[in-house]
């Protein structure tokens, strides 16, 4: 079991705590569902993303990449931007979303849900011939190479 850097904070918070994708992660607060849900519709939420899964995806070949496998068009992304995918599978189905953030001209950033990580990086290996890195949760794809098969 893995706790993020906000265990205690959600603890201290009166948290109700479960299991999500391999860590400790709040599932509630204070007094139920209903009153958390017009707390964050009226005033504000927060959401502990540390859980996630992060890919760094960058080199000449980054942008083609992201246009092949995600679900909306890449181009419509600039430096300082984000945009909501799906990462879908061969039949069209989804195997998860996934938010991209665009960092650079040729540097993106991935933000996956935790319990698809392995998931979603075999799905990339499997459609380009290039590994992908496990450097502390950040996975890196530098300088992808399309593979020929496709």
């Amino acid at each position: 079991m893995k706790f993020t850097p906000f265990y205690k904070i959600h603890l201290d918070l009166n948290a109700k705590m479960g299991l999500f994708g391999g860590y400790q992660m709040p599932i509630q607060y204070g007094r139920g569902v209903k009153q958390e849900h017009l707390s964050v519709r009226e005033n504000l939420g927060v959401f502990d993303v540390s859980h996630m899964g992060e890919f760094m995806v960058e080199g000449p070949k980054a942008f083609d990449l992201l246009q092949y496998i995600c679900s909306n068009d890449i181009a419509k992304l600039y430096p300082g931007k984000a945009q909501y995918n799906y990462l879908p599978n061969e039949s069209g189905g989804i195997i998860d979303d996934l938010i991209i953030y665009q960092l650079e001209a040729e540097k993106y950033l991935l933000v996956v849900n935790a319990s698809n990580i392995e998931k979603e990086a075999d799905e990339i290996e499997k459609e380009f011939n290039k590994a992908i890195e496990d450097n502390a949760k950040m996975y890196a794809l530098n300088d992808i190479e399309r593979d020929e098969r496709g």
